[in-house]
């Protein structure tokens, strides 16, 4: 009997049974009474009459008394000190339960080595973002973000010829920068190597000259020298130490994003723990350009 395991559940069995006997009781006491007595009391003046039948100008019973001034005392209890209407949210239990899950889900997986990583975040892309981005990933022809591309060096560039917009920074919306490919180039192999988190470019030789461009073309002015767009401890820009890691992906996820392409939606009532945000993140990191 699982069930007298819950208060609500013995409250609910508890309440019925008095019922019931108040039931039995009352009834057979009305029954008797229907039976054995006869007419008495006096007849309301001006009251209803019909065929010899009146209505007695009798109190409201004791009984019926007490049991409306218990319905309300209860009632009044109930809803503010019981179980007070705001007390119990779904949507709070759910977050509850989907944490608690969470946590049991990392404490299993936490040694994953990083093939399992990507495969884990393959099975979520698969899930939750090929139907936009594609089973490749490449952004269905242009009708979601190329995600071969995003978060590396590629990411970048298109990013300086198509300008970038729908995180709500306060500096608004990126504007598409007037650079050829290989001045794009090494400023995003500049970005990579010494701002970003992940600190590797396929081409070294080109971060002086990325640095020289970030610098001369007003990138800092957004971004900050090192990248971490604060202006005045506010969050002015894109974080560019972030880019390509779980962090800038956690953000996006969290936030959604009204790009150039299209909207994407906010993800964050899936609840992500954060190691299915860093297996989605090494999943992506591991796709490559076709270039390549």
């Amino acid at each position: 009997m699982d069930f007298l395991n819950d208060h609500i559940n013995v409250f609910g069995l508890i309440a019925a049974l008095v019922i019931l006997v108040l039931t039995i009781y009352e009834s057979s006491s009305l029954i008797k009474e229907m039976r054995d007595s006869k007419s008495q009391g006096e007849l309301m003046e001006n009251g209803h009459l019909f065929d010899g039948i009146g209505e007695f100008a009798n109190n409201v019973p004791v009984g019926w008394i007490a049991s409306f001034m218990c319905v309300i005392v209860w009632a009044f209890w109930y809803f503010f000190f019981g179980y007070p209407l705001s007390s119990f949210s779904q949507i709070g239990q759910y977050n509850e339960e989907v944490k608690a899950h969470n946590q049991k889900f990392e404490a299993k997986w936490k040694h994953l080595g990083q093939k399992e990583l990507v495969d884990m975040g393959q099975g979520i892309f698969l899930v939750h973002c090929s139907q936009c981005h594609g089973i490749t990933a490449e952004g269905l022809h242009g009708s979601a973000q190329n995600l071969v591309r995003w978060g590396k060096e590629e990411g970048i560039m298109d990013t300086i010829k198509h300008g970038s917009k729908g995180m709500d920074y306060l500096a608004g919306e990126m504007p598409a920068m007037e650079l050829d490919e290989k001045d794009a180039k090494a400023i995003a192999s500049y970005v990579m190597a010494e701002l970003s988190s992940v600190k590797k470019t396929k081409n070294p030789q080109l971060i002086d000259k990325g640095k020289e461009l970030f610098e001369s073309m007003g990138c800092t002015g957004c971004h900050g020298n090192d990248g971490k767009g604060l202006q005045e401890n506010q969050v002015f820009a894109a974080d560019l130490t972030a880019y390509g890691t779980e962090n800038f992906l956690r953000n996006i996820l969290t936030h959604g994003k009204k790009g150039n392409i299209g909207h994407m939606p906010s993800f964050k009532y899936k609840n992500f723990s954060d190691l299915q945000v860093k297996a989605l993140a090494e999943f992506i990191q591991s796709l490559k350009p076709l270039e390549d």
